[in-house]
């Protein structure tokens, strides 16, 4: 599957929706991000059942203030509506690789009990 465009219209769709889905923050003047990009290509084809979106900071800005980047690239991986994981900087290929392969193998039900703990005042 190729790469989608993620915008302040569909973000919040596709996390919902998606079971699994990463998030490339990027901008056109970025070195990082376009070194960055054939790795991130290449993951989205070798990882059908992932959605691979990615959100140029420049177009939409809104959407990266509110996901609070302050640097680029930044990656994150949302599973069943949940960010399980964000980082910034480029990741060479057999890193990405392990981030993919450890946010499959999360427990959800155990990740769900550990928001709804920070969730919950104590008290």
């Amino acid at each position: 599957m190729a790469t989608i465009e993620l915008t302040e219209a569909n973000f919040e769709t596709h996390v919902k929706e998606d079971d699994i889905l990463l998030v490339d923050f990027w901008a056109d003047w970025c070195g990082p991000c376009k070194q960055f990009a054939p790795t991130y290509e290449a993951a989205s084809e070798a990882n059908s059942d992932i959605t691979f979106g990615s959100i140029d900071t420049e177009a939409q800005q809104q959407l990266a203030a509110a996901a609070g980047i302050q640097s680029i690239p930044t990656l994150m991986a949302f599973r069943e509506g949940i960010l399980v994981f964000a980082q910034p900087g480029a990741l060479p290929a057999p890193a990405l690789d392990q981030v993919i392969q450890a946010v499959r193998d999360l427990d959800m039900d155990e990740v769900r009990k550990q928001v709804e703990a920070q969730e919950t005042p104590e008290g």
